[in-house]
């Protein structure tokens, strides 16, 4: 390799940060910091400038001052997180604000951390980099899922959808339930599966569209993200289809599903309200009509089954 294809592959590595501030003084000690720590930086000095930049550019990570004319921060940060190519895209916010109320604000509207100003330089990387791996992470979890053909969406609390799987949205869509339902009624919808008393196993049912679907709860993380599945109840069972390609018992068909959601003997036993030594005698049956040899390969078979069957 040349020193200039060096030059460029070392640049085109480099993590692109968008820097959004009134000051220039701040924008320059910032700048300086962000480039002695081999980052890319762009910026902006207000938020309509640094939408326009992000929907040219997409930025890898973005600091944001909170207090700037004309569209604040706070304002600012929820206009990215509304636009479905950029909410994935973490937050700082930069501010000399540390009033309780100001950092709340900043989180409400989607930021992922804050830093106050004087900002420290060795805080401020090593936040960004937290960040940016989490951040890297996330957006590996979510192109798996668009390419194991996963029915999942994901909401905040107050059950606005953040993203969804592209077969989901296609589901949603062939359903009938329009892009206003999903911005308007959906977050109705999904409301009750947020209740610490809602039994989660069950899952609600939508009934606005062609044909009836139902959404489950699967899981929650600490940035308000509650990640759930789109099911199509005309759709057989996940069940059946194991039944129908294995030829196995719908008892066998229940302990396999459960394994491949990686749950252990003792927890399956627990759930399907039968000893471990039974589930044992069925993992034996299942591997010989499965034809694999462990869990991981019963798994992997289920998981890839039920994925296809939802081409």
């Amino acid at each position: 390799m040349t020193v200039s294809a060096k030059s460029k592959a070392a640049t085109q590595s480099k993590d692109l940060v968008l820097v959004v501030d009134d000051s220039p003084e701040s924008l320059g000690m910032i700048n300086d910091t962000l480039d002695a720590a081999g980052l890319t930086v762009l910026v902006a000095l207000e938020g309509n400038q640094a939408l326009s930049i992000a929907n040219s550019i997409t930025p890898d990570i973005i600091l944001m001052d909170a207090i700037m004319p004309n569209l604040d921060g706070f304002e600012t940060c929820k206009l990215f997180k509304s636009q479905s190519h950029l909410a994935h895209i973490p937050v700082i916010f930069m501010t000399g604000l540390s009033d309780a109320e100001s950092v709340v604000r900043g989180f409400e509207a989607g930021g992922v951390d804050y830093v106050q100003k004087p900002v420290n330089s060795d805080e401020l990387i090593a936040r960004m980099k937290v960040h940016l791996h989490n951040a890297r992470l996330t957006q590996s979890a979510r192109l798996a899922l668009d390419s194991a053909g996963q029915y999942l969406f994901a909401t905040s609390r107050e059950g606005k959808l953040k993203w969804a799987t592209p077969q989901a949205h296609q589901l949603f869509i062939s359903s009938g339930l329009t892009e206003q339902w999903l911005d308007e009624s959906l977050q109705h919808t999904v409301q009750p599966l947020f209740s610490e008393h809602y039994n989660k196993d069950k899952g609600v049912d939508i009934t606005d569209g062609h044909k009836p679907l139902s959404i489950r709860y699967i899981s929650a993380n600490d940035s308000d993200e509650y990640l759930l599945r789109l099911v199509d109840l005309e759709r057989p069972s996940d069940t059946q289809i194991l039944q129908d390609s294995y030829e196995l018992t719908a008892r066998e068909a229940e302990v396999l599903i459960w394994l491949a959601r990686g749950k252990s003997n003792s927890e399956i036993a627990m759930i399907l309200d039968i000893s471990p030594r039974t589930i044992n005698k069925h993992l034996e049956q299942i591997f010989r009509k499965l034809m694999v040899e462990n869990r991981t390969s019963a798994a992997i078979k289920t998981l890839k089954t039920l994925e296809g069957s939802n081409v």
